[in-house]
């Protein structure tokens, strides 16, 4: 049995994956590649292998179908790996496996495809009957010869065609990408964090202005895509890291639920209607949430795998959620606000990362993938964390204190009850975090947290009373 690789026994495309990875490491490689790929694709193929790596350990691997295979490997059929990808990719994923007898794979001067592949077969199985698994278009014409197909996964009408010209023995199907995977995919339950573009709409008490409440809205739709959008290049860029991590392996793209030029193109999409959005704001706005992308993107690419210069960042970004906010409305941000998001988004950047590293203590791993953090460096980051979140409310206290606070609130002492209640709520995130409990982005966990919940309605209850 001849079996092939791409979207059969793994979820993925090698060729698509390893490209992907080496215009990443340098985007100039685009060129190069564009090169290789007018000398033909089986240049392209081993030029591109040439540099980059795969982990085949931890590919999206078609697990009932590997099962299946191994349970015949296992009663002595003859398996041999017969794929399109470089020859040095193919014999990785066999010795990987340890149940195929031999391997056929793309050269520097062979691209192992369509007709290629299917004089292949025949001259390696001597012209005997073989049976060959497939899930595409270019595997029909190898159907066609063959004594019996094997479906797996296939694209939309290939189960029907390979039952026109051949004699198909099983099929496998994989769960399609539905609404609920993309929704997962896009990280729709971060939207959550724009609602911080809203801040200014309440800080500046401008949420009887019709044409400000219009405009935030508008804002926090136009900054959820454009984050949704990041999000999917997150993925994209974090594809080996995600796929050893206990959770993140199960994210659509690294499971290949979510194939990687889908994702590219949904990316996009999002992406271009997300900044169309914006201009409707404001030109200004526009350009908030340009700052942002190239913000994120730095973030994904480069950023996050420096100590602390990560958890800056990631600060900086909650933060600039309530500029931008500001910049929707036409509100001056005031430095209070500023310097009270500063302090508390960075702690709470800070939870993020502990959280991480706790859960990698209790699997008694020392190190993050992709991250400069080790887990002895809990202590020192949770200080850390503690402290920022401290002088926020310190930030607070000396606010409610400050002349222009007097002048604005009818009452502000009122506001002193607020002191008490975030300084609960900070050390109440990181005794969780400390436990274990920590969701990785507490902005998501408050969310779900029911006293999270009844303080923010006291904070802003409190507030409005004040302001009375």
């Amino acid at each position: 049995m001849y079996v092939d690789i791409d979207g059969t026994l793994i979820k993925t495309d090698l060729l698509v994956e390893s490209a992907l990875r080496l215009a990443l490491r340098n985007p100039l490689y685009v060129f190069a590649m564009l090169m290789w790929f007018i000398r033909g694709k089986a240049v392209l193929k081993h030029e591109i292998a040439r540099r980059v790596r795969i982990d085949v350990a931890h590919l999206p691997y078609h697990a009932e179908f590997i099962e299946w295979l191994r349970l015949h490997a296992t009663n002595g059929r003859a398996l041999i790996l017969a794929s399109a990808s470089h020859e040095s990719y193919v014999k990785g994923i066999a010795s990987h496996l340890g149940f195929f007898t031999d391997t056929m794979g793309s050269t520097n001067r062979l691209n192992m495809a369509g007709k290629n592949k299917l004089a292949a077969i025949k001259a390696h199985s001597a012209k005997q009957p073989f049976d060959y698994a497939g899930n595409a278009r270019p595997d029909l014409s190898i159907w066609q010869e063959a004594r019996h197909a094997i479906v797996v996964n296939p694209d939309s009408g290939i189960e029907s065609a390979a039952r026109s010209v051949a004699s198909v023995q099983k099929v496998f199907h994989a769960p399609q990408a539905d609404l609920k995977v993309w929704l997962k995919a896009i990280r729709i339950h971060q939207w959550l964090k724009n609602l911080l573009i809203g801040v200014p709409l309440l800080t500046a008490f401008q949420f009887q202005n019709p044409v400000a409440v219009l405009h935030t809205a508008v804002a926090i739709i136009a900054f959820g895509l454009v984050a949704s959008a990041t999000y999917l290049m997150n993925d994209l860029m974090d594809l080996d890291s995600d796929r050893r991590h206990p959770r993140k392996k199960n994210r659509p793209l690294a499971s290949g639920q979510i194939g990687i030029l889908q994702a590219v193109t949904v990316g996009l999409l999002i992406l271009a209607g997300g900044l169309t959005l914006a201009a409707t704001v404001s030109l200004a706005f526009l350009a908030s949430v340009i700052v942002y992308l190239v913000a994120t993107l730095s973030y994904s690419w480069k950023l996050k795998r420096y100590m602390l210069i990560d958890v800056l960042c990631l600060g900086g970004l909650y933060t600039w959620r309530i500029i931008a906010g500001a910049i929707a409305i036409g509100a001056e941000i005031s430095n209070w606000l500023a310097a009270f998001s500063m302090f508390m988004f960075l702690s709470l950047a800070l939870v993020k990362r502990c959280a991480e590293l706790v859960s990698l203590a209790e699997q008694s791993r020392q190190s993050a993938q992709g991250r400069d953090y080790r887990v002895t460096d809990t202590l020192i980051l949770t200080a850390l964390g503690v402290a920022s979140g401290c002088s926020a409310t310190l930030v607070l206290a000396l606010f409610i204190e400050s002349p222009n606070t007097i002048v604005h609130y009818g009452h502000p002492r009122l506001l002193w009850l607020l002191c008490p209640l975030l300084l609960y709520w900070v050390s109440r995130i990181w005794v969780k975090t400390a436990r274990g409990e920590m969701h990785d982005d507490p902005i998501v966990y408050a969310a779900r947290d029911r006293a999270s919940w009844v303080i923010f309605g006291s904070l802003v209850l409190i507030t409005l009373l004040a302001h009375l």
